[in-house]
C-alpha cells in the first residue's frame, strides 16, 4: 500500500462519525479498529494477531493505481469485465430496459438467497431514532407502494477510455439502464422510526463483504438526511424491478434505488440503515469514490462522487463489424436515435454530429419531462431523442451530446481524476457509408 492509500484508509477508520456507525451497524471486518481496541487493552499477542491479518490482506488487495502509458487492459481487468456488464448500446431502444440487459456492478460477491432466506430476511432501521424498527418483507411490503421509473449509471462509466488510464473496472460507454422500481419511500421508514434531531446522515449497509485496498468491509454508504427525506428525488427501498421481485444481481431482496445518483448510492442487498449524528467516513464514502484531480498529490481529499453528468448516447446505426464494432450504412437517410439523461436536472437538449464535433445539429427530443407516462419519478430517466441523417460514400465519425436545464453540458475534452469517475467525455462512433450502387 502506498503512502496515499494509507493515509486515505487511515482517515476512513479514524475520522468522525465512523466509530458510532460501527458501534450500531453490523460489521464482519472492521479489522483496523479491532486492531486499534485490542492494542488499547495492552493485549500485544492479539494485536500482533491483528497486524498479521491486515498484512495478509494487503498482500491480495493492491492499492489503486493508474495504468502506464503503453500498458494494456490485464487479466484482473479482464476478469472484471467478465463479471460485469454494461448495456449492449441497441438495447437503448427499450424505454425500459429488461433487467438482463440493464448494466452490472457488483463490488464482491452477490449473496445467496434463496425463496426461504428472501422471506425471512430483515432490515433494521436504527441509530438516532426514537423507535427502532426490525422489517421483514411481509412488513415492507405492507406500507404503501410507489413505483419510480430511473436511469442508473455506473459512476465509472467511461473509465477505459481516460487517458491514462485508472485500472479498475474498464468501463467504456454501455455502464447505463433503466428501470421501473417499487418499493416503499424511505423517507417513509424513517418517519415510521422517528428521527432524532440531531440526526444528519442515514448510513446503509448491504450483505456484501468482500476486501478493498486492503480493507476487509461490508459494502457501505451514506446519504445526508436532507436527501434520505426529500420528497423529490424520493429515495425508495425497492424491492422490484420492472414489476418483478429484484434478480439476484440487482440487489435481491431489497436494496436502495437513490434517483439521479451515480450507482455506488444505490446500495444493494440492503440489511441496514443507521442514522448517525456525525459525517460517516467509512471507505466507499471517503476513500473510494472521490474526484481527485491531481496524479501525484497524495494529499488530495478529493471532491465527493454524487450525481450523475449529463450523458447522450446513439444507437449505432446500421450493422457492425464483429471484432472492430465499425458501423456500416448505406447512402441514403439514416434515423439516428439514443437517449440522454442527468442526475442533476431534466435534459433540454441533444445536439449531434456527423463530421466529428465539427458543426453540431439540434436533435428532437420527446416531448415529455418526467411524468409522462403517470409513473412519479420519471424526471430522474432518460429521455428518448432522434434525427435524421443523410449518409454520404466515405468515413465519418457521429457524436452526440446532452445538455441539461442547469446548464450542464457533456466535454468535447475527457474531464480526468485518478478515480475514472464521471467520465461523461461525448460518445464518438466510426461508421463506414458504402459506395452508392444498384
Amino acid at each position: 500500500m502506498d503512502g496515499r492509500d494509507a493515509r486515505d484508509v487511515q482517515a476512513a477508520r479514524q475520522g468522525p462519525g465512523q466509530a458510532e456507525a460501527e458501534r450500531i451497524v453490523p460489521h464482519d471486518g472492521p479489522i483496523g479498529d479491532a486492531h486499534a481496541s485490542l492494542e488499547h487493552a495492552g493485549d500485544a499477542h492479539a494485536a500482533h494477531a491483528a497486524d498479521a491479518h491486515i498484512s495478509a490482506l494487503r498482500a491480495v488487495s493492491a492499492p489503486a493505481r493508474v495504468a502506464e502509458p503503453a500498458e494494456g487492459i490485464s487479466a484482473e481487468e479482464l476478469a472484471l469485465a467478465a463479471r460485469n456488464h454494461g448495456l449492449p448500446l441497441e438495447a437503448l431502444r427499450y424505454e425500459v430496459t429488461p433487467p438482463g440487459l440493464h448494466y452490472v456492478l457488483v463490488h464482491y460477491d452477490i449473496p445467496t438467497v434463496d425463496a426461504a432466506g428472501a422471506e425471512d430476511w430483515t432490515l433494521a432501521v436504527r441509530g438516532r431514532v426514537r423507535t427502532p424498527l426490525t422489517l421483514d418483507m411481509a412488513t415492507l411490503r405492507s406500507f404503501p407502494a410507489v413505483t419510480h421509473r430511473v436511469t442508473m449509471e455506473c459512476a465509472g462509466n467511461g473509465r477505459a477510455r481516460l487517458t491514462p488510464r485508472p485500472v479498475s473496472q474498464p468501463w467504456l460507454v454501455e455502464a447505463v439502464g433503466t428501470a421501473d422500481w417499487t418499493g416503499v419511500p424511505l423517507r417513509t421508514l424513517l418517519a415510521e422510526a422517528g428521527v432524532e434531531p440531531d440526526a444528519v446522515e442515514a448510513v446503509f449497509t448491504g450483505a456484501d463483504h468482500g476486501v478493498e485496498r486492503g480493507v476487509e468491509q461490508d459494502y457501505q454508504r451514506s446519504l445526508p438526511l436532507s436527501d434520505a427525506t426529500a420528497d423529490d428525488p424520493e429515495v425508495l427501498v425497492a424491492y422490484e424491478m420492472n414489476g418483478a421481485p429484484l434478480p439476484p444481481q440487482h440487489g435481491h431482496p431489497v436494496r436502495l434505488v437513490v434517483p439521479g445518483w451515480y450507482g455506488m448510492a444505490h446500495v444493494k442487498w440492503l440489511r441496514d440503515i443507521t442514522l448517525t449524528s456525525t459525517p460517516f467516513t467509512g471507505f466507499q464514502q471517503t476513500v473510494a469514490y472521490r474526484y481527485r484531480r491531481s496524479a501525484d498529490d497524495p494529499d488530495d481529499p478529493g471532491e465527493p462522487v454524487t450525481r450523475i453528468a449529463p450523458r447522450a448516447l446513439m444507437i449505432p446505426p446500421g450493422f457492425p463489424d464483429f471484432m472492430s464494432r465499425t458501423r456500416v450504412v448505406r447512402p441514403g437517410p439514416v434515423q439516428l436515435e439514443g437517449r440522454a439523461w442527468s442526475g442533476h436536472a431534466p435534459v433540454t437538449k441533444v445536439e449531434v454530429s456527423t463530421d466529428d464535433g465539427d458543426t453540431w445539429a439540434e436533435a428532437a427530443l420527446e416531448d415529455g419531462r418526467g411524468g409522462h407516462d403517470g409513473l412519479k419519478g420519471s424526471a430522474w430517466a432518460w429521455r428518448s431523442w432522434r434525427t435524421t441523417w443523410e449518409a454520404a460514400p466515405g468515413t465519418h465519425v457521429l457524436t452526440a451530446r446532452a445538455t441539461d436545464a442547469a446548464g450542464h453540458t457533456q466535454p468535447l475534452d475527457q474531464p480526468w481524476n485518478r478515480g475514472g469517475f464521471g467520465n461523461n467525455l461525448v460518445q464518438r462512433i466510426p461508421v463506414i457509408c458504402l459506395p452508392r450502387g444498384d
